[in-house]
């Protein structure tokens, strides 16, 4: 009978002990998404010194909420540092004195990029995601992983902004970034000229001068664009090349787009536009900062740029003056009249992500990639936070803080530095991910992002760059180094006759430095590509 009584209260005992131990995997499962974004190790907020090489952002961490929300969730607070002046300056001298900051943002072909990885600076991140997070191998994409695999199979960066072909497919409201814009009011008053043409690009350039050339601000500056780089400058060669739908491929190899005679055709316009006074020294001094100033104050006329870029100017000028914004409208084209054909972001995104080997804390920030990249962390940074910026009804749409929707719309400085979402924090963005929850396209947003629809395109089978560390990556760095000289020598040529003679020069250095071997190479990677997407 004892052995009885015993034998039941062992039995007891181990059913409490198996419903404690079931209790308690409940409780932790509830809260291990959260927790598995930290650090074991680590009892208190641990902050973090990341790079941005964009002179032009200007937030800081944890007086916004998504910051503070962050923050929470991982245990990591962040330092932002960013150039002053040259960007690739301030990068490379950090690079030298080997004094890297803990997580480094640029752009892809930026040659820093390349520099770091060559030198083996930088952490592999599927090795440190193995040890650390391997969520990070479920929250990023895998076309996006093996898009930036290096030659010995690892991935040293991963970016921002991907569409995959898949992603293309799938999503019709998929905008691309590119776009020609005009003063709405300006274009208007002139009767909405066609501009598609080098004769009415020119005419409506020549009219809007005459009838508007001084705002309250200044001079009315006819064109704009990016600004000009060592490699060149987007606005007035790939941008430009999209507008017109110059190919990438042409019978089945690699495409100079360069020197595509439609291309150069218009190059030569936009000569003569400068010859006669209408591309002032702002087009080819300006950086981003004083250009979205002068968007700000409506200072241009036309504009190849990229509709987002200019976001935060525009919703001021629409508060103030809605006919005052800047719209797209059919811009230059080819003489087929071709639809352009606009760029989407593609596997290569928009800018990369890297963690240097001088870390302080590598499993703290391969976490916070992988908690960034997750589903929850697409949410945070592009809605804010629950409860505050946003509430959730019981059918689960999502219900705008009133407050936090006109801030976001009109005020955007002031958003970021209170909520903080509407990817203020875009480092590690999915603009896919988010169409989930997409606000409602509104004013002046809706116009240029609606205009980019029919035209967005899919290119990223034709994003191919060489092998880090090799000859041919020496002599991709030393053409593109070469164009973005000749592009501006181009442009402010002094007659047509100098500017085929600087074509001429460009195209006979360039054979004599490997061209024709790179472009073999572009075209192999270029049907690897289209092999590995599934595409076209």
């Amino acid at each position: 009978m004892s052995d009885m009584k015993s034998n039941f209260a062992k039995r007891n005992i181990f059913l409490a002990i198996a419903l404690l131990t079931l209790i308690c995997l409940v409780v932790f499962s509830a809260g291990h998404f959260r927790r598995e974004y930290k650090s074991e190790n680590v009892t208190e907020v641990v902050t973090l010194n990341w790079y941005i090489d964009s002179p032009w952002f200007v937030e800081t961490w944890g007086a916004d909420q998504v910051s503070q929300k962050i923050t929470e969730d991982t245990g990591i607070s962040i330092h932002f540092i960013t150039p002053v002046g040259s960007n690739s300056e301030m990068l490379e001298s950090l690079i030298l004195g080997d004094d890297l900051p803990d997580i480094i943002t640029v752009e892809p072909s930026s040659g820093n990029y390349a520099s770091l990885v060559n030198q083996q600076k930088v952490y592999s991140l599927n090795q440190l995601a193995r040890l650390y997070a391997p969520d990070f191998f479920r929250n990023s994409k895998a076309e996006v992983r093996r898009f930036y695999e290096a030659t010995d199979g690892d991935l040293y960066a991963y970016p921002n902004a991907t569409v995959t072909a898949k992603e293309a497919k799938e999503h019709d409201n998929l905008a691309a970034n590119l776009t020609f814009l005009v003063r709405k009011d300006i274009y208007e008053a002139l009767g909405c000229p066609d501009m598609t043409t080098p004769e009415g690009f020119r005419d409506a350039v020549e009219r809007a001068m005459r009838s508007y050339g001084t705002t309250e601000y200044g001079p009315l500056i006819p064109i704009d664009g990016t600004p000009f780089t060592e490699s060149g400058c987007y606005s007035f060669d790939e941008y430009l090349q999209s507008l017109l739908a110059i190919p990438y491929e042409v019978d089945g190899e690699y495409h100079d787009r360069n020197t595509d005679p439609e291309y150069i055709r218009w190059l030569k316009v936009f000569r003569q536009l400068g010859q006669d006074g209408y591309m002032p020294s702002d087009v080819f001094l300006d950086q981003r900062i004083q250009t979205t100033e002068k968007v700000a104050q409506g200072r241009y006329f036309c504009m190849i740029y990229q509709r987002t870029d200019i976001a935060e100017q525009q919703a001021l000028r629409y508060s103030q003056d809605p006919d005052s914004v800047y719209i797209a409208v059919d811009g230059p084209r080819n003489s087929s009249g071709d639809d352009p054909q606009l760029p989407l972001a593609g596997l290569k995104g928009w800018m990369i992500s890297m963690i240097p080997k001088s870390c302080s804390h590598p499993d703290l920030a391969i976490s916070l990639f992988s908690y960034l990249l997750s589903e929850e962390g697409q949410k945070l940074i592009y809605l804010g936070v629950e409860g505050k910026a946003y509430e959730m009804d019981e059918s689960g749409h999502i219900i705008m803080n009133e407050e936090a929707d006109e801030l976001r719309r009109f005020q955007k400085r002031k958003y970021n530095a209170v909520y903080g979402g509407d990817d203020t924090f875009w480092m590690l963005m999915d603009n896919v991910v988010q169409q989930k929850w997409a606000y409602p396209l509104e004013e002046p947003v809706k116009q240029t992002t609606e205009w980019t629809y029919p035209y967005s395109t899919y290119t990223s089978q034709y994003d191919v760059t060489m092998p880090e560390n090799s000859d041919l990556s020496r002599i991709e760095r030393h053409q593109n180094i070469l164009w973005g000289k000749t592009l501006k020598e181009l442009l402010l040529a002094e007659s047509e006759k100098e500017f085929d003679s600087i074509l001429a020069d460009y195209k006979e250095e360039r054979l004599l430095n490997g061209y024709e071997r790179l472009m073999e190479e572009k075209t192999k990677k270029m049907i690897e590509n289209k092999v590995t997407m599934g595409v076209e």
